[in-house]
């Protein structure tokens, strides 16, 4: 008769000894430790350096250069677009900042208007626009401009866009004003965005002239300078609503709101204002229906047009753009 098997003893390995161990361990220490709330850390202190006079000149010299950068950016932009840089690659100067730099068509002409500005100042103070001094207080070229931007000598100048965008609309020697003024209210430092914005107002109230357009009139944009108007120049529009410093106009393209200095009047006949009121809605509608670029430029030239009428030709145009803005309307 065979022999049953032998029973074996369930084998218990080294490593659940060992845990086993350590916890029985770990229990131990911990109930002989003080309560770990009066535990202390000892920390070890480092010291950190001052900053060498060597150092302190390349941080100030460094910062300078990121205060600049607005105003670089300003003339490097201008010279982009006036020497048409661009195009072996682009189109447009529009298109190019877009794709190159990321850059509105807004933000590129604020930073152009901006440089301007500067220019402005600093002309103000040196008495010639093709002489800017630079860190040392020697003479540079019209491209350069203090290394120190903010603290050239006794010369203030700004450190940002938004710093000089309420004088771009301002006339030159008024730009100069406002900037020395908002100086002196900053106690001779580089005065905030909000200081100079302020001392324009106060400006215009001082200088502004009475509001004579009345509603239904024609009048001409004037760009003069001002970005935001870019484009606009030379452009009619009707006048739809006054203000105390500025109308809003409706022309070819929509409604814009022009401050008095950047608007001319026609001085049309009252019966010519309304005909001009018929053709711009006429373009209006058309332009809305969301036709072809080039449909878009016959409208953009019949919104410059400094003549109270269309020609026949213009007319037809205008009547068969008419016709297929109803028939896609329809459809």
């Amino acid at each position: 008769m065979p022999k049953p098997p032998a029973r074996r003893n369930k084998a218990t390995s080294g490593a659940s000894a060992d845990s086993a161990s350590a916890a029985n361990s770990a229990k131990e220490d911990i109930s002989q430790q003080e309560d770990p709330g009066s535990a202390t850390i000892d920390v070890t202190a480092v010291e950190v350096p001052e900053l060498t006079e060597e150092e302190q000149r390349d941080r100030l010299h460094l910062e300078r250069r990121v205060e600049r950068a607005f105003f670089e950016a300003g003339k490097a932009l201008a010279e982009l677009r006036d020497r048409r840089l661009y195009r072996s690659t682009h189109k447009t100067f529009e298109e190019y900042c877009r794709s190159r730099f990321a850059y509105t068509h807004r933000h590129v002409n604020y930073l152009i208007a901006a440089s301007n500005v500067v220019d402005n100042i600093i002309m103000g103070t040196n008495g010639s626009q093709n002489e800017i001094p630079d860190e040392m207080g020697t003479i540079g070229s019209q491209n350069e401009i203090s290394d120190e931007m903010g603290t050239n000598g006794s010369q203030i100048l700004p450190t940002t866009e938004r710093q000089v965008r309420p004088l771009t609309k301002l006339e030159p020697s008024q730009q100069q004003e406002v900037w020395r003024q908002a100086v002196e209210q900053a106690g001779g430092k580089v005065p905030p965005a909000r200081i100079v914005k302020d001392v324009v107002q106060r400006i215009m109230e001082r200088t502004k002239v009475p509001n004579t357009y009345q509603i239904g009139e024609v009048c001409q944009i004037l760009v003069k300078d001002n970005p935001e108007l870019r484009g606009k120049g030379g452009c009619w529009g009707i006048v739809n609503h006054v203000g105390e410093f500025s109308c809003t106009v409706k022309t070819w393209d929509g409604e814009y709101t022009v401050g008095l200095q950047h608007l001319k009047s026609f001085s049309y006949l009252p019966a010519e204002c309304e005909q001009m009121q018929v053709i711009c809605d006429r373009i209006n509608r058309v332009y809305s229906s969301g036709l072809e670029e080039s449909v878009q430029k016959f409208l953009e030239m019949l919104g410059k047009l400094n003549r109270a009428y269309l020609t026949v030709l213009e007319e037809k145009l205008l009547g068969v753009l008419e016709f297929e803005y109803r028939d896609e309307k329809i459809t």
